[in-house]
């Protein structure tokens, strides 16, 4: 089982990343809290990573702090739930707002994370609340980063989208929730960031 890797980022286009570890490329998908916490390009990144098989597939999956890939972890155990959507909810809202979430049964702000619809909000809360009892959940992941300055707002725009829309949203919806919050200075990451941040109303 890989654990961890720690190794230089050699491309990094949400939600995937590819990890060079003493000369082996291992190709990874991080929740976009995960991807706005990591260097740029050529950095050195540290995540925890979690390892799913199936039978034509090996998919590596990778996580900023052992909280998360704890939740990942917990997650896909809960039926109707798959990595894919798992990771949708960590992009979409951090650690402790999940658990305040389902503590305080808030299925309003669960169906607003991409792919959650109101049963599968329900599921979550019923199969979660016992499991998150006594969660201790880390300090919030969401955090501002120092991204280096990318030249052309409309190719910062076009990546975001991308991202967005490989969580799960519609393009209209994707560029609308860029429009909110688009600004001269801004890296694609940030505008990720602050679109969730906008549509979860957190």
């Amino acid at each position: 089982m890989i654990g961890r890797l720690q190794g230089i980022i050699l491309e990094k286009q949400a939600p995937d990343l590819l990890i060079d570890v003493n000369g082996v490329g291992y190709e990874v998908q991080a929740p976009l809290s995960t991807f706005v916490s990591l260097g740029k390009t050529g950095d050195v990144a540290v995540v925890y990573t979690h390892l799913a098989i199936r039978e034509d597939a090996h998919q590596l999956y990778a996580f900023s702090d052992k909280g998360q890939r704890t939740l990942f972890r917990t997650l896909i155990k809960v039926s109707g739930v798959g990595p894919k959507l798992a990771l949708a909810i960590l992009s979409g809202m951090d650690v402790n707002a999940f658990a305040a979430c389902v503590h305080a049964e808030d299925v309003t702000a669960l169906t607003k994370l991409p792919g959650v619809g109101k049963k599968t909000a329900e599921r979550l809360i019923v199969e979660m609340r016992d499991r998150l009892k006594e969660w201790q959940a880390p300090a919030p992941l969401w955090a501002a980063v120092d991204a280096a300055e990318q030249a052309g707002q409309n190719q910062l725009l076009a990546e975001a989208e991308g991202a967005l829309v490989a969580l799960g949203y519609k393009p209209t919806d994707a560029a609308k929730m860029l429009n909110k919050v688009a600004a001269d200075g801004l890296s694609a990451e940030e505008l990720i960031r602050l679109a969730l941040k906008s549509t979860l109303g957190r």
